[in-house]
């Protein structure tokens, strides 16, 4: 018989980081709120967070932070004056991100890790399981990760990770996972896991993604774990001592899943590949897509 794991209806966004890769855009605006096409990054996320089921979703803060707060509040005085306007297709855009999700904020006072910001999230969280989506990378909505990571959470319980095969000459840039099969063929189990590892000592070319399920167990030991690479507080160090607990025996901790990403990936966290999502986005949009890629065609013939 099927073990039943308690249903999971939180997510969490980290959202407290500096964002110095694209300074001086971002000295007074969050990068969270840098717009690709013409909604900010960070609805991409909490629209996925809601599309998987998960519609309670705290955003983790730090200074500086308010346009975000702002963006998914009410704005009565933008939207009174599209109506009076009857511009009901921007007015029903501007009302969009406000009812979205039920949106939480705590800020995280000292920014010391990814880790450190999740351990932020315990006291909303709580005993239940709960995602966390990281702004930088945008899943495209015709490849559910999120929701395939919970249905895998809710079967096998414990916590799942996503992952994606990268080039092996790329790998010191991720956390990695050394793996073992499963009986499905996009869903492995992790046997251990390497934050940035130096050339030629990857176990896989499996990168970790900005995408986790996590079993709240994941909090007592966040409180526990040291500053790791760069010092700080890392998450994947959690996440290895859940499957280090799993594989000891003996505990109550359940299993570290991935699950193997295959689909569309926009990667907004550095400059290139943020150009790259927005030249993407753009071109497969029914209103933009079929100018901005004749456009694009004559740019790259006659101009390039």
């Amino acid at each position: 018989m099927t073990q039943s794991h308690p249903r999971i209806s939180k997510a969490v966004i980290p959202a407290a980081g500096l964002g110095t890769r694209f300074l001086p855009a971002t000295k007074a605006t969050p990068k969270e709120m840098l717009p690709v096409v013409d909604k900010p990054a960070i609805q991409y996320v909490v629209e996925e967070a809601v599309s998987a089921g998960l519609s309670d979703v705290l955003m983790i803060t730090g200074r500086n932070k308010r346009p975000l707060e702002d963006h998914f509040d009410r704005n009565y005085e933008l939207e009174e004056a599209l109506s009076r306007k009857g511009d009901a297709g921007r007015l029903a855009r501007v009302q969009e991100s406000s009812d979205l999700a039920t949106m939480h904020y705590v800020r995280q006072g000292d920014p010391r890790g990814l880790g450190h910001a999740v351990l932020c999230a315990a006291p909303h969280v709580g005993d239940q399981p709960f995602a966390v989506l990281l702004g930088d990378d945008l899943i495209d909505p015709r490849d559910p990760l999120l929701a395939r990571m919970v249905e895998v959470q809710q079967r096998e319980g414990g916590s799942v990770i996503a992952l994606m095969e990268v080039d092996p000459a790329q790998i010191h840039q991720y956390g990695c996972a050394a793996v073992k099969p499963t009986g499905d063929s996009d869903v492995v189990q992790v046997t251990d896991l390497v934050e940035k590892p130096e050339a030629g000592e990857a176990p896989s070319n499996l990168a970790i993604i900005g995408r986790y399920v996590l079993d709240p167990a994941i909090f007592g030991i966040l409180r526990e774990t040291e500053p790791g690479r760069g010092g700080e507080i890392q998450l994947t160090d959690a996440i290895q001592k859940l499957a280090d607990a799993h594989l000891a025996g003996g505990s109550s901790v359940g299993p570290v899943h991935g699950v193997v990403f295959k689909g569309r990936r926009y990667d907004t966290g550095d400059r290139g590949d943020y150009l790259r999502a927005i030249v993407r986005l753009a071109c497969e949009r029914e209103d933009l897509g079929p100018g901005f890629r004749a456009w694009l065609r004559r740019f790259v013939t006659e101009e390039m």
